[in-house]
């Protein structure tokens, strides 16, 4: 990192997790993962130190998920369920920073992003693809006009 960068503030959704973070490069480590987990959850991660991101709030809240190799730690918030951040398995002294959870960031802004493979998860046949009435997810809208008690 070239420059001091400033401390940026994070949350869940709900606001119960909250924490302050220094990005290692700003948002031009921005990435998209494409192990198992993160395929399935989708968040753009951006890269902290360890000592670089500090939980302010909520931290009885979070909720540690490992799995396989059980070296990575992914947090999220027990009340909202949102993935806030985790430490990584390929640099244990690094943090993937969810940057959908940044006050002032939308993965929407980011331009194309690359996708970086887990280190040390092997390289096997690609998985079926998934059952055409899965993809794309049509939204319904419901409007409910009475309730019965």
């Amino acid at each position: 990192m070239s420059e001091q960068q400033a401390a940026m503030q994070g949350a869940c959704h709900c606001g119960t997790v909250q924490f302050t973070v220094v990005l290692k490069d700003g948002l031009r480590t921005a990435r998209r993962c494409n192990c198992s987990l993160c395929s399935m959850r989708g968040a753009v991660a951006v890269s902290a130190m360890v000592g670089q991101l500090t939980v302010t709030a909520g931290m009885d809240a979070l909720t540690l998920y490992q799995f396989n190799t059980m070296q990575a730690k992914h947090w999220f918030c027990s009340t909202c369920g949102i993935y806030t951040h985790h430490q990584r398995r390929s640099n244990p002294h690094e943090y993937g920073v969810n940057v959908a959870c940044l006050a002032g960031v939308s993965p929407s802004i980011l331009p194309s992003l690359p996708s970086t493979r887990a280190a040390a998860i092997p390289l096997t046949a690609a998985p079926a693809p998934l059952p055409a009435h899965w993809w794309p997810v049509t939204c319904i809208s419901w409007q409910v006009d009475s309730v019965a008690s």
